[in-house]
Parts: C-alpha cells; sequence; structure tokens
C-alpha cells in the first residue's frame, strides 16, 4: 500500500531533490515526487513518519498532517508552479477558475479558508508571488518590463509598476538600479 506525504515549503526543484535525497538516506522508496506532494511505494507506520518529520523539519519543510492545511499547501503550489516554474504565468487565465478546477472545490470555499488560515486573500498572494518573480527577471536583465508584464499576464506596463510599487516601496527601475537585495525566499510570502 502507498502512502501519500503533503509537505510545506517545497517551492523549486531543489527542494524536490533535497526532500527526495532525504528520504532515500531513510530507505523509502519513492514512486513520485512533485512540489508539495511524494508518493512512497509502501504504506509508512508512526516511526517512519515520525523519522521523515524530523528530517523535513531539519530542512526547513513540514509535514502537513490535517485536511484545510493539505488544501492551502495545493493552493500555494498551484500558484507557484505557475508563476516560477511556468512558461505560461497566468496570462488569459482566470486563476480563481484556474484554483478551483485544479482542486475540485468551490473557490469561495477556497478563498475563505486560505484567508481565515493565512491572513491574506489568495489575490494578495498571487500578486506577492508575481512582484516576486519581477524581481527576479529584473535582476536577471534579460526581459523588458514590457515583456516582464505580458508574461505574467498584467493589462500594462503601468499596472504591473503600479503594483510593483504598492507592494516594494519601490518603482521596478529603481529596485534594478539598487540591484535587487530585497528579494524574499518563496516560503516566506
Amino acid at each position: 500500500m502507498k502512502s501519500v506525504l503533503y509537505i510545506k515549503n517545497m517551492v523549486c526543484p531543489r527542494c524536490i531533490k533535497v526532500v527526495g535525497e532525504e528520504l532515500t538516506k531513510l530507505n523509502i522508496e519513492i514512486e513520485h515526487i512533485e512540489l508539495g506532494k511524494v508518493i512512497t511505494s509502501t504504506a509508512l507506520d508512526i516511526q517512519k513518519t515520525g523519522q521523515i518529520k524530523k528530517v523535513l523539519e531539519e530542512n526547513g519543510f513540514e509535514l502537513i498532517d490535517d485536511k484545510k492545511s493539505k488544501i492551502i499547501g495545493n493552493i500555494k503550489t498551484l500558484i507557484i508552479e505557475k508563476i516560477h516554474h511556468s512558461d505560461s504565468g497566468f496570462e488569459k487565465l482566470n486563476s480563481s477558475d484556474y484554483i478551483a478546477g485544479k482542486l475540485g472545490y468551490d473557490y469561495s470555499y477556497l478563498s475563505n479558508l486560505f484567508s481565515s488560515v493565512e491572513g491574506i486573500t489568495i489575490e494578495k498572494y498571487i500578486i506577492n508571488q508575481k512582484i516576486e518573480k519581477v524581481k527576479e527577471l529584473l535582476v536577471y536583465d534579460e526581459l523588458t518590463l514590457n515583456e516582464i508584464s505580458y508574461q505574467l499576464g498584467y493589462s500594462s506596463v503601468q499596472h504591473l509598476s503600479n503594483q510593483f510599487k504598492k507592494v516594494t516601496g519601490l518603482t521596478p527601475s529603481h529596485f534594478k538600479k539598487i540591484g535587487g537585495n530585497k528579494r524574499k525566499f518563496l516560503d516566506e510570502l
């Protein structure tokens, strides 16, 4: 019998690698691993689950136990994957339809649950993730602000600039000048 583990703070491919390596050290056979989720080939007993919990916490991750936390973790994972690890971003896509469709719940339920636990709305979380992606792209200096705006689904460069300033207190051009030393870790947003 398989076990499914939901893991908080898995936000990038390196996280997948670290979790995979740590579970392999514990002699756990992994059938599938992705952001926020691991499927093992065999069932895990309480002792093994305790070992997993300990090693995950030592690496900055957290094993999610309850249903509501799993749903919130899944929401965050969907948003991070779409914004940071996808070529398409959120352009031409209604984020509420996307999230509700992927998770199979009514969006108003998801939105209320997320807000009550996280203290911010899903929309605000999406905006924070987009701004971090904008910071990253500005530091790389490979795309124009117009290209960044289009890639992340903003209606205009002005809309992106206004939102960027509202969140960071800086204009994108000023942020670029100071060298991007104000970036945040994705799991801290």
